[in-house]
Protein backbone atom coordinates (compact mmCIF):
# COMPACT_ATOMS: atom_id res chain seq x y z
CA UNK A 1 0.00 0.00 0.00
CA UNK A 2 1.46 3.45 -1.30
CA UNK A 3 1.03 6.51 0.96
CA UNK A 4 -1.24 9.05 -0.15
CA UNK A 5 0.79 12.14 -1.13
CA UNK A 6 -0.08 15.06 0.79
CA UNK A 7 -1.46 18.63 -0.64
CA UNK A 8 0.55 21.43 0.22
CA UNK A 9 -2.18 23.28 2.79
CA UNK A 10 -2.22 27.66 2.43
CA UNK A 11 -1.76 29.45 4.91
CA UNK A 12 -5.27 30.75 6.45
CA UNK A 13 -6.03 34.36 4.94
CA UNK A 14 -7.06 36.71 7.39
CA UNK A 15 -9.12 40.08 6.62
CA UNK A 16 -8.81 43.20 7.92
CA UNK A 17 -11.40 45.72 7.89
CA UNK A 18 -10.84 49.56 7.57
CA UNK A 19 -10.43 50.36 11.48
CA UNK A 20 -7.99 47.67 11.50
CA UNK A 21 -6.05 49.37 8.14
CA UNK A 22 -5.90 52.08 9.56
CA UNK A 23 -4.39 51.30 13.09
CA UNK A 24 -1.91 48.55 11.37
CA UNK A 25 -0.58 51.52 8.68
CA UNK A 26 -0.79 54.92 11.13
CA UNK A 27 -2.56 56.02 8.11
CA UNK A 28 -6.53 57.89 7.90
CA UNK A 29 -9.42 56.50 6.70
CA UNK A 30 -9.53 58.87 3.50
CA UNK A 31 -5.85 58.42 2.92
CA UNK A 32 -6.11 54.49 2.51
CA UNK A 33 -9.26 54.91 -0.06
CA UNK A 34 -6.97 57.94 -1.76
CA UNK A 35 -3.70 55.95 -2.06
CA UNK A 36 -5.87 52.75 -3.30
CA UNK A 37 -7.54 54.82 -6.13
CA UNK A 38 -4.00 55.77 -7.24
CA UNK A 39 -2.94 52.11 -6.90
CA UNK A 40 -0.51 53.38 -4.12
CA UNK A 41 -1.95 50.75 -1.61
CA UNK A 42 -3.53 47.18 -1.77
CA UNK A 43 -6.70 47.10 -3.66
CA UNK A 44 -9.95 45.74 -0.51
CA UNK A 45 -12.31 42.52 -1.69
CA UNK A 46 -16.03 42.78 -1.46
CA UNK A 47 -16.95 40.83 1.49
CA UNK A 48 -20.60 41.32 1.13
CA UNK A 49 -22.84 43.80 -0.96
CA UNK A 50 -22.03 46.31 2.11
CA UNK A 51 -18.59 45.52 3.53
CA UNK A 52 -14.92 45.42 1.96
CA UNK A 53 -11.84 43.97 3.82
CA UNK A 54 -7.88 43.78 3.00
CA UNK A 55 -6.07 41.38 3.21
CA UNK A 56 -3.23 41.38 5.98
CA UNK A 57 -0.78 39.85 3.76
CA UNK A 58 -0.65 42.44 1.17
CA UNK A 59 -1.14 45.11 3.81
CA UNK A 60 2.08 43.74 5.29
CA UNK A 61 3.59 43.52 2.29
CA UNK A 62 3.00 47.27 1.68
CA UNK A 63 4.20 48.03 4.75
CA UNK A 64 7.24 46.11 4.47
CA UNK A 65 7.77 47.57 1.63
CA UNK A 66 7.49 51.42 3.41
CA UNK A 67 10.19 50.42 5.95
CA UNK A 68 12.62 48.81 3.30
CA UNK A 69 12.49 52.21 1.29
CA UNK A 70 12.90 54.46 4.23
CA UNK A 71 16.07 52.11 5.13
CA UNK A 72 17.77 52.80 1.90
Amino acid sequence: MTPTPQLPVAPPLQILRLQQVCRMTGLSRSLVYQMEAEQRFPKRIRLTERAVGWIEGEVQGWLAERVAGSRR
